[in-house]
């Protein structure tokens, strides 16, 4: 056996559990995903998700938003039956929605990314391998769903402080993904405003947090915990 094949036969798949009310999505899905996950259980509703999710236990869960059964809560109903799982297991909902209200209710239930059902097969696996991490992903244009409710929530005012007022709306935002990792260019295209713009509003934000690097407000925004 060849060093690359090897290397190839030793790396775990991510397992993940499918959950839509449609057969022959979840049908498609398995076959994009054929070889480069383990798909180890599929789930039609909110009652058959829950439990493929207790009993499977995956990596990560790949969640339509629109489910029917249980109490009518849908794929967020999901992600708060299985909270005490949250260490073990992660979720990642995909959906033809892109309406705000979909992507907020699901991301405050506790999963950990949003995604359109125009993904990429590419695209979507190296999503699971991103959230089955701990770490966040969303389509673009979604996150700024994400931002915006969360900047105004309740757990977002408990850990405000002087400084973080000093910021501009706009400014908290860009901050924010600034602090995710994101490339000016990625930021630009994601809030609709120009690169020349957005180094802008970054220096504006260094000066006002009296901060000199990117790591630094990184590091800042992390004590804070509003990454």
């Amino acid at each position: 056996m060849s060093e690359q094949a090897g290397a190839s036969a030793g790396r775990t798949r991510n397992r993940v559990v499918i959950v839509d009310d449609h057969a022959i999505f979840r049908s498609g899905l398995r076959a994009e995903l054929d070889g480069r996950v383990a798909v180890v259980g599929e789930a039609h509703d909110v009652d058959s998700a829950i439990l493929a999710v207790r009993e499977h236990r995956p990596e990560v869960v790949l969640l339509d938003v629109h489910l029917p059964g249980g109490t009518g809560g849908g794929g967020a109903e999901v992600v708060r039956a299985c909270r005490d799982l949250l260490e073990e297991v992660q979720f990642l909902a995909i959906s033809v929605s892109d309406q705000a209200e979909d992507v907020v209710s699901v991301i405050r239930a506790g999963a950990r990314g949003y995604v359109t059902k125009t993904i990429s097969s590419d695209e979507l696996v190296d999503a699971v391998g991103v959230v089955s991490t701990g770490d966040a992903v969303f389509s673009p244009r979604l996150a700024g769903f994400v931002l915006d409710a969360f900047g105004t929530s309740s757990a977002a005012q408990d850990v405000r402080d002087e400084e973080l007022d000093l910021l501009s709306a706009r400014e908290v935002e860009v901050m924010r993904l600034i602090a995710r990792g994101y490339t000016y260019r990625e930021i630009a295209s994601d809030l609709f405003i120009s690169v020349k713009t957005v180094e802008s509003h970054v220096s504006k934000v260094l000066r006002k947090l009296q901060l000199s690097s990117r790591h630094e407000l990184t590091r800042w925004a992390e004590q804070r915990r509003i990454v």
